[in-house]
């Protein structure tokens, strides 16, 4: 069976032992590096696999104004090439690809709104995940952001940037994010201009200034034990900068309260109307997280049992779909009802899905409607585990955010523990419906 081949039947073996672990405590151990490092293990012996994430606050949160686009574009051309090092060759993305296939693993790098992300996968055979480790060190600390690698994929973006602005979803997304975050880095849109801004300098300074093994926070699921861990993640961290070389981040400002309610009317010639509501919400450490969830669930999370379901759309038959959910994030994600109808029921639908909401913050669920949204969470919390990716996915949010260790282990009870009555508190407290923003995109009068 050849690397990769079998790096695939592991990856489905992975299923049955990460969901019996949804039952039982996840131990996650945390300590900090010599250089400044935070690593988070937890130790997946059964399976001769590892899955690594790093990350660094260097998300779009961190694009200056105007080169929107700079964390991404930087995170795209990591995976370009790397330059000669430490007498080693240089080599081209071709010549990458190559080797990772070879190799059966796997590394990729990623910009979201908070944290720039590296995500490594390997066997852990041992000539395996050496290979692996030096490749992907060499790749995080030593990226050669060839120039004409980078004009051709600018130009390819700015490309798929004209064709994004002729679909009405994209754009009436664009401006509610524009309406409720106003100048923060939140509601940064990405133009031809901005990247064409962007120059190989700015992404060789944008590396040098936050890719930092100071700044890390690394988390590790699999069949490494705590020492192994340590050795493997010195070692693809020994190309950064290191704890002398770390500097504090200026501090991003808040996203700001909405004075006002605000309505955005879009001609758009289009059969649908796009239809978004919504003002900011909460950071992911709002200690209404949990219930804010739940109640979400019950007013337009739950897909056909929420409240905007039934009213919109079973009642009235005004949109196939309609929803609600929050975007928590290190600072206050938008809080954001989203739905389609006909073009002519707009502002009907529009009524409807305020009065739905005004109604919910203001009496919130009942106790049977709770234990039911309860009853579904619980119920699901095992598939939140049942894979490598998804334990990471779940213990990098555990680092990143700061939570406590045993936040996995403590989510179910804490979720039985919730009431009505703090649940519709925790809406009181988050949102004001007489000051949200209305972006309607194609409605006709």
């Amino acid at each position: 069976m050849n690397t990769a081949r079998w790096t695939r039947t592991l990856c489905g073996l992975a299923l049955a032992c990460l969901t019996s672990w949804a039952h039982a405590g996840i131990p996650i151990q945390h300590w900090v590096m010599p250089n400044g490092a935070r690593v988070y293990l937890v130790e997946a012996p059964g399976l001769p696999m590892v899955d690594v994430q790093i990350d660094f606050d260097a998300g779009t949160r961190r694009d200056p104004a105007n080169q929107v686009g700079l964390a991404s574009a930087t995170a795209l051309m990591m995976g370009k090439g790397v330059a000669a090092a430490g007498g080693a060759a240089a080599m081209d993305e071709n010549a990458l690809g190559e080797a990772w296939a070879d190799l059966g693993a796997s590394l990729s790098m990623g910009a979201s709104n908070d944290r720039f992300s590296v995500n490594l996968r390997s066997l852990t055979r041992t000539e395996l995940l050496d290979a692996a480790v030096q490749l992907a060190a060499r790749q995080l600390a030593h990226p050669s952001f060839p120039e004409a690698v980078w004009h051709s994929e600018r130009q390819r973006w700015q490309a798929s940037l004209a064709e994004a602005k002729t679909q009405p979803g994209y754009l009436a997304g664009r401006a509610f994010a524009a309406a409720v975050y106003g100048t923060h880095p939140y509601g940064y849109d990405t133009t031809p201009a901005h990247l064409q801004a962007i120059e190989v300098g700015h992404l060789r300074a944008f590396h040098a200034r936050y890719v930092h093994a100071c700044q890390a926070r690394v988390s590790i699921v699999g069949a490494l034990n705590r020492a192994q861990a340590q050795a493997r993640v010195t070692q693809l961290l020994a190309g950064l900068p290191q704890a002398r070389g770390c500097a504090a981040l200026p501090a991003v400002p808040e996203v700001q309260p909405l004075a006002r309610a605000q309505d955005i009317a879009i001609p758009f010639e289009s059969a649908q109307a796009h239809v978004f509501i919504g003002q900011p919400g909460i950071a992911r450490q709002s200690p209404d997280f949990l219930a804010l969830t739940v109640g979400n669930y019950v007013l337009g999370g739950g897909g056909f049992v929420s409240r905007l379901t039934a009213q919109v759309r079973e009642k009235r038959g005004l949109s196939y779909s309609v929803s609600s959910y929050f975007s928590p994030s290190m600072h206050a994600g938008a809080f954001r009802i989203a739905l389609q109808t006909r073009a002519n029921q707009a502002a009907q639908a529009v009524q409807v899905a305020r009065e739905v909401l005004a109604d919910f913050v203001q009496h919130g669920p009942t106790e049977a409607e709770v234990q039911a949204a309860k009853d579904n969470l619980i119920g699901g919390f095992a598939l939140r585990l049942d894979s490598n990716r998804k334990l990471l996915d779940n213990v990098s949010n555990i680092a990143w955010y700061d939570l406590p260790l045993d936040y996995l282990d403590t989510w179910t009870d804490k979720v039985q523990r919730l009431s009505a009555s703090d649940i519709q508190a925790a809406f009181a407290r988050t949102l004001q419906p007489e000051r949200m923003v209305t972006v309607v995109l194609g409605a006709k009068p």
